[in-house]
């Protein structure tokens, strides 16, 4: 398994993944992006990268795919650094395993590959949000290092704030 850039080459396996998720809320939120044209979907991807046409109230972020072989498994987004918007409801690491690879402890190698790929960018506090209620995400998070340091409400759930300081 790696994590690599966005590339045309899983382009099937990508649909494939959205069909799966079918109704579901979408994490990380780039997979809510038109891919109907794949190439205009990774040219996005990309911009988000080079922080190029992102809306204004987003910051630059970095798409990545966790792969094995030619299926397309997870998605990681990374955002470079938070605006203060994003630091009170958001965090550093979004991210999502396909329904079909879920309860494998692939959540929990994604979010390492992750938090590895932030501190090799020079960021070493480290914040990741989810929801309360949305355990799985809680343990991964906490196996990986993640202290609780807050909690937020926010519309009608309760954010959980964790932080990773590695300085």
């Amino acid at each position: 398994m790696q994590l690599i850039t966005p590339t045309h080459h899983y382009q099937k396996s990508y649909c494939q993944y959205i069909r799966e998720l079918g109704d579901e809320e979408r994490y990380p939120f780039p997979l809510d992006f038109e891919h109907n044209d794949f190439p205009a979907l990774l040219d996005k991807i990309n911009n988000f990268t080079q922080g190029k046409n992102i809306p204004e109230h987003m910051v630059p972020s970095t798409t990545l795919w966790l792969v094995d072989n030619n299926e397309l498994i997870g998605v990681t987004n990374l955002r470079h650094y938070l605006n203060e918007k994003i630091a009170h409801c958001g965090g550093h690491i979004g991210l999502g395993i396909r329904p079909s690879y879920r309860g494998k402890g692939l959540g929990y190698l994604l979010m390492k590959l992750s938090i590895d790929t932030l501190l090799k960018r020079g960021v070493h506090d480290i914040h990741i949000h989810c929801y309360k209620e949305n355990i799985a995400s809680a343990r991964v998070i906490t196996a990986n290092n993640g202290m609780l340091d807050s909690e937020i409400i926010d519309s009608d759930h309760v954010i959980q704030r964790y932080r990773i300081k590695t300085s």
